[in-house]
């Protein structure tokens, strides 16, 4: 498809204004400078050389668009311009359902990076782990992809394989992993007791349906005959989601104070999120378990609790997203994600880059995993005929089996078991 040097040209115009003015939905004034018609000028002569010289015919609209992402790129890992399709991506994850490896990704030194695997999910099965580079995916180079670049070649359908290639720290070399794709169905919330008085929830994303999760298992936890002692809020590997959720996940620990607020230079992306009495807050302590692949919505809540002194934090430093994005959907079906706005936490701390550091470092200590070739060592359960354990020993001895393969939650529970000894000291 040709087309001459004055429609190129308003092409280029079109295409400027159609972006200013999504933008200016948003109430953010723009103005267009002798700088930026310059500029425009130069976008529409590459254009016109391009469709006049090259030697193929070439689609007007993919070299459109393939000069916006290069533009979004040029900004922040986390901005991004979306296909149609890949904008239908994205509001696909949010309800907590899509066919997929269970991965959540970012992009980090200008390489798709791991930020967690989402558990029991094929990436996580297969050995996957937070902070892998992809370099390839099915033999493909990621090096010019952009997230939904990378998204879109990652999704597909259940029972269909991809493979990708991973470098780690850890690694001399590259790491090859061939997963099958699968339904990603995303519980958001997990929880039980352990010793009848200690309460664990696990939360590994914020979704559409979070809060509703989230206070069925507090009330659940709740309306056990013994009191709670103490609640273990685990957020590790949560990579983050909607920031909505991670406001009202907040408030459901605190009567008062800032939730965390954001600041942008456009007005409209400054805001103050604060918390509402509403009487039904856990009263107990609360511990927050937090390693590298706590990110973004999960650093809300983690940064809000700690700072109005609701929790305290245990593991290890935080991913470091403290970044708000805004999605600005296009006339043609595509969209704009930008990056609006940095937040800041309670004590007005920003992340970005940083993270949060725990107030109790512990480091996760991987189990010690027995050789293949140890005898297995019979014990009086595994008698025939042997007289059954009462049930409460049953139970304290598969709780006391978890918590031997994760140092991190040990630690909580037992200051939280011992909290009136802690306290005073």
């Amino acid at each position: 498809m040709k087309f001459n040097k004055k429609k190129g040209f308003l092409l280029s115009l079109l295409l400027a204004f159609t972006i200013l003015v999504s933008l200016a939905g948003h109430k953010t004034a723009f103005a267009i400078d002798n700088e930026t018609y310059k500029n425009l000028k130069l976008f529409n002569e590459v254009l016109n050389m391009v469709e006049k010289n090259y030697v193929e015919d070439v689609d007007p609209k993919v070299v459109i668009h393939g000069a916006i992402k290069g533009m979004i790129k040029s900004l922040d890992p986390h901005s991004d311009f979306m296909t149609a399709e890949q904008y239908n991506d994205l509001k696909i994850d949010t309800k907590g359902a899509f066919s997929g490896l269970g991965i959540v990704i970012t992009m980090q030194d200008d390489m798709i990076t791991v930020v967690a695997p989402i558990e029991d999910k094929p990436a996580f099965i297969v050995g996957v782990k937070a902070g892998d580079k992809i370099i390839k995916i099915d033999g493909e180079t990621t090096k010019d992809f952009t997230i939904m670049d990378a998204v879109h070649k990652l999704r597909g359908k259940k029972g269909t394989k991809v493979t990708i290639t991973v470098v780690r720290e850890d690694e001399d070399n590259p790491i090859d992993f061939d997963i099958v794709r699968d339904i990603i169905e995303i519980k958001s919330v997990k929880y039980r007791t352990y010793y009848e008085d200690i309460g664990y929830i696990r939360i590994s994303n914020f979704q559409e349906t979070t809060t509703d999760e989230l206070d069925k298992a507090l009330k659940e936890i709740n309306t056990k005959n013994v009191p709670l002692k103490g609640l273990v809020l685990d957020l590790r590997n949560n990579p983050g989601g909607l920031l909505g959720q991670s406001v009202e996940v907040s408030d459901m620990f605190l009567k008062s104070g800032v939730i965390v607020s954001s600041k942008g230079r456009a007005k409209d992306s400054e805001h103050i999120y604060t918390a509402r009495d509403d009487g039904s807050e856990p009263e107990c302590p609360v511990i927050i378990l937090i390693n590298g692949g706590t990110a973004s919505a999960a650093e809300i809540v983690s940064g809000a609790l700690h700072d109005n002194k609701k929790a305290m934090l245990l593991g290890t430093q935080t991913f470091g997203k403290g970044s708000v994005q805004t999605i600005v959907p296009l006339k043609d079906g595509s969209a704009l994600k930008l990056t609006i706005a940095r937040y800041y936490t309670p004590a007005g701390e920003s992340i970005q880059a940083r993270g949060i550091v725990p107030d109790i470092v512990v480091k996760y200590a991987k189990p010690v995993v027995t050789g293949k070739d140890e005898p297995r060592r019979i014990r009086e359960k595994d008698l025939k005929g042997h007289i059954k354990g009462e049930e409460g020993e049953e139970k304290v001895g598969k709780e006391m089996e978890t918590l031997k393969k994760d140092n991190q939650l040990k630690n909580a529970i037992d200051l939280l078991r011992n909290w009136d000894i802690f306290k005073e000291i």
